[in-house]
């Protein structure tokens, strides 16, 4: 929508045109069957048609291109292109033209000219041209203001401005979700929905990770040497649809060894989406800093660094437990072992571990069997604290499936 700031009479013109590239014509193709009245009427039309492809005639897609009609709209993320054109409608020249263009958004002004310097003269029938480019990171309304002053010839200065008001409008609707492993790995969904009018060539969507972290990509599936997307190899969104990309996050070695990393709130990382749309128009986001709430391990957190996925029936196996202390004092603590219904702890219970420091870590290697086939839930480990005599009870701390080697007759 265009204002004038004021009604007079000035020497000078000013217009101002957005430039988008123009779209494939379409049709609407009328056909009939041979036995109806028309017969093979329509279809000779098509094929007569300058806009129709031969040979597929009926396809809505023409061969030509179509101008554009009217403003269009503007997604965040694309670049936004004016041409702006000054021109000279009386008969006398113009000295000391200088043309000015801003940007006004919600939370700053922004100057797009690309020369602030001053044309000496215009002559009459003469126009001064200009086109400027802005990447449009910003939503809500915008105002390009464009404003001329200039002095005539015989010394009068003059001024005046015009507002072009446009509005910014969201192109994606991106939502996350985390998902904490029982080790430090973090598992992230990014759902991506295209709410435009038209389809996008999703040209890249990755994740950059925060200093803290190694990312992963899951979108990929491996045949031979190559991975394959698992969106195939056109990667279209069309509108209102929904995609959802997944990442694996492991802390790098350097942070994974210290416990107060996994504490607290743990910057993740952003999203960084590049697309294109109709002719190839070029658009990108990136979100802000994603932000996931770690779970708390309270004082000293056990995880398992190595336990087999099948165990036999009765048959001792081995796991490696992760003993970490995350507290700020050190630990003099004592594991005991509590046979549960279906597992029996190896070894001898009530031993003492030692001296843990705060933020270091041991690794402890137990023995058990289980009793009972099936998926079964390793549980009965205490840890105690004799400095504080604090207990700690671990249950639930990880599954086994329990098989058993023989074949029915035999058992």
């Amino acid at each position: 929508m265009e204002v004038n700031q004021a009604k007079q009479e000035h020497l000078l013109a000013l217009k101002v045109m957005r430039l988008t590239k123009p779209t494939l014509f379409t049709n609407l193709p009328v056909t009939c069957e041979d036995r109806d009245l028309p017969g093979d009427l329509f279809s000779q039309l098509m094929r007569e048609d300058p806009s129709t492809i031969k040979g597929a005639e009926t396809l809505m897609l023409g061969e030509m291109l179509t101008l554009p009609q009217n403003f269009g709209n503007i997604f965040l993320g694309e670049t936004f292109s004016s041409y702006i054109s000054v021109h000279n409608d009386s008969n006398q020249v113009v000295k000391d033209i200088l043309v000015k263009a801003d940007l006004q958004t919600s939370s700053q002004r922004l100057n797009l000219s690309a020369s602030n310097s001053a044309v000496a003269e215009l002559k009459p029938e003469c126009c001064i041209d200009d086109v400027i480019h802005h990447e449009v990171k910003e939503i809500g309304t915008h105002i390009l203001v464009c404003a001329v002053s200039y002095t005539t010839h015989y010394g009068e200065k003059l001024y005046f401005r015009k507002f072009f008001k446009f509005q910014v409008l969201k192109p994606l609707d991106v939502k996350t979700k985390f998902y904490n492993a029982e080790t430090d790995e973090v598992f992230l969904e990014a759902q991506i929905q295209n709410i435009t009018t038209s389809p996008m060539f999703m040209e890249k969507v990755s994740l950059e990770p925060s200093m803290m972290y190694n990312v992963t990509e899951l979108n990929t599936v491996i045949s031979g040497d190559d991975g394959e997307s698992t969106f195939g190899k056109m990667s279209y969104l069309q509108p209102m649809d929904t995609r959802q990309y997944l990442y694996c996050l492991k802390p790098k070695p350097e942070y994974a060894e210290k416990a107060g990393v996994i504490k607290g709130v743990t910057v993740i990382g952003k999203l960084d989406i590049v697309w294109k749309t109709n002719l190839g128009e070029r658009g990108r986001l990136q979100t802000s800093q994603l932000q996931r709430m770690a779970p708390g391990y309270g004082d000293i957190r056990l995880s398992l660094e190595m336990i087999p996925d099948t165990v036999n029936l009765e048959e001792p196996f081995e796991i490696i437990c992760k003993i970490t202390n995350c507290s700020e004092r050190t630990m003099d603590l004592v594991l005991e072992m509590c046979n549960t219904r279906s597992i029996h702890w190896c070894g001898v219970s009530g031993r003492q571990l030692g001296k843990l420091s705060p933020a270091a870590f041991l690794s402890l290697p137990l023995t058990l069997l289980s009793s009972v086939q099936g998926l079964q839930s390793i549980s009965g480990l205490r840890l105690t604290d004799t400095f504080l005599k604090r207990t700690y009870e671990y249950d639930d701390i990880a599954q086994v499936c329990v098989v058993c080697p023989f074949t029915i007759n035999e058992c």
